[in-house]
């Protein structure tokens, strides 16, 4: 019998069971979130910050939550920066955090097109390290065998080779997390050091493919379109005929950052044996939630761990068309949210984000137990005439369309375009088997008309058309290339607007010169 499993899957049991489990009570989510707040404020009263809102007298009111809403306003990451963030990349301590900040982390998310710095404190690290040992821990929910927890976890992320400037280090979260990872887990941890030190996507993905056969991978944690191209990789390197002749211990996939429901039917695909899927959220902000059981289509949000969460309903009253937070929105605490209903979080974190707009649209499956779902963005859903579709609404037509028609997309895009005198909508779709585009965008149709009543009225009068164009999956990753967002945690943006929807079909238009040609 393996020592070190027995050991490991033995503590991961001792932390996942209360010691008095008869006694303990159901932990109430807002009592949770009021302590979280209170830490935060306590701990941030003496920065720029803090003393800027009296941090002081709001903790000494009766009501502190409701003085911090009436006297802090909503942020997004622009006003965030612009007022108090710049102050801290130019070395200043004490902006909106305690101490001077290390690390930022770069990000563009999927609806910007420069880079954001967000900060990333030694207190969020810990924060993010405490959140993954939990998300460890509930493996004892899948009942794996012992050896399970011997083998490596493959942690595909940016490098850990950061950019210096001078007072701060930027890089991809992922990177930066994996740079600060506790030493007890660098023996698990893959590609480990050198290869996840390397910056350049097509040669880390080669190096990671060499050193496949030397590894022994029983966890696999990374974004959907980039796991499954290493994947595929291994397989036709090895000339085998699916990834657990090489990996036969792989067991739980992690995956984030966009829905896996389209991914779900090729992933299978790659394997020769079930997999559990476990869904994380992993923001640049902070460790939002986790999946932690089995057959649960819904995330247990982090209530307790450095970060207090607001929810903005998603409705037109709070955000206009295009997704910008109106004044003065209708703001609301996790005591006072209904299930099934639409939010926008705002994040009030121990990396110094007060109130801020994350650009995140999530669901409450369970208001008792703080499980969510992901619906979408703020600005990438799609409303060009009261539609209303939500990436929920986007994915869940493409998982019936490779269903009922035996395809596998493997990227796909959406805009609204002006259309004989009115509107339509033109998907674009990654697929490399036999697909009729007019059949795609008929079903497509279809599918819409029953996930969403508002686009099924629109589409009557305003939406005149759906259109649908198939392109091999390589033009998608050929796109990420050439804007520098390849590998690592970077994702295809999902619905496309203005500058964005420009420049994907300047660049198509110059694919279709370089074949022609």
């Amino acid at each position: 019998m393996p020592i070190l499993g027995s050991i490991i899957k033995k503590a991961y049991e001792i932390r996942k069971i209360p010691i008095d489990q008869k006694s303990r009570k159901q932990t109430d989510p807002y009592e949770t979130q009021i302590k979280t707040f209170k830490k935060l404020l306590k701990k941030a009263q003496f920065t720029s910050f803090g003393e800027f809102y009296n941090f002081s007298e709001i903790l000494k009111h009766p009501d502190p939550i409701s003085l911090f809403q009436k006297k802090v306003p909503v942020y997004d990451y622009n006003l965030m920066f612009r007022k108090w963030w710049y102050r801290a990349l130019n070395g200043e301590a004490f902006v909106t955090w305690p101490g001077r900040v290390r690390y930022f982390a770069l990000t563009s998310g999927t609806s910007e097109a420069s880079s954001k710095q967000i900060p990333v404190t030694g207190d969020m690290i810990r924060a993010i390290r405490r959140a993954s040992i939990r998300q460890l821990v509930s493996s004892v929910n899948y009942n794996m065998p012992i050896e399970f927890y011997e083998k490596g976890i493959l942690m595909v992320g940016g490098s850990t080779h950061l950019q210096y400037n001078g007072t701060y280090y930027e890089g991809d979260l992922s990177g930066i997390s994996a740079g600060n990872l506790p030493f007890w887990f660098q023996h698990f941890y893959k590609p480990g050091k050198r290869i996840s030190k390397e910056r350049d996507w097509s040669t880390k993905l080669e190096e990671m493919v060499k050193k496949a056969r030397d590894w022994d991978i029983g966890v696999i944690v990374g974004v959907p379109a980039w796991i499954q191209i290493i994947l595929e990789k291994i397989i036709d390197h090895y000339k085998v005929d699916h990834i657990h002749q090489i990996w036969p211990n792989f067991s739980v996939y992690v995956h984030s950052g966009v829905s896996f429901v389209p991914y779900q039917k090729s992933f299978e695909k790659l394997c020769g044996k079930k997999v559990h899927f476990q869904e994380s959220y992993l923001a640049s902000e902070g460790y939002i939630a986790y999946q932690d059981g089995l057959g649960k289509n819904a995330m247990k949000m982090i209530l307790d761990n450095g970060i207090f969460f607001e929810f903005v309903p998603f409705t037109d009253q709070n955000f206009d068309s295009e997704g910008n937070l109106k004044q003065n929105p209708e703001v609301l605490t996790i005591d006072k949210i209904t299930e099934e209903k639409e939010y926008a979080i705002l994040l009030t974190t121990c990396a110094g984000a007060w109130r801020y707009l994350i650009g995140d649209v999530i669901r409450f499956k369970s208001k008792e137990k703080g499980e969510i779902v992901i619906t979408g963005r703020t600005k990438h859903f799609l409303s060009i005439c009261g539609e209303h579709l939500s990436l929920d609404n986007i994915s869940r037509a493409i998982e019936m369309l490779e269903n009922e028609l035996n395809i596998e997309v493997r990227e796909f895009t959406v805009a609204g375009i002006e259309y004989d005198s009115m509107f339509a909508h033109q998907w674009y779709l990654g697929c490399d088997d036999d697909l009729d585009p007019k059949l795609a965008a008929e079903k497509l149709d279809g599918y819409l008309k029953i996930l969403n009543d508002d686009y099924r009225v629109e589409r009557i009068q305003a939406v005149r058309g759906v259109f649908a164009e198939i392109l091999p999956s390589s033009v998608f990753n050929n796109y990420m290339k050439i804007k520098g967002k390849e590998g690592g945690a970077n994702k295809f943006p999902r619905v496309l607007k203005k500058e964005m929807l420009a420049d994907w079909k300047n660049f198509l238009a110059e694919h279709v010169k370089q074949i022609e040609s």
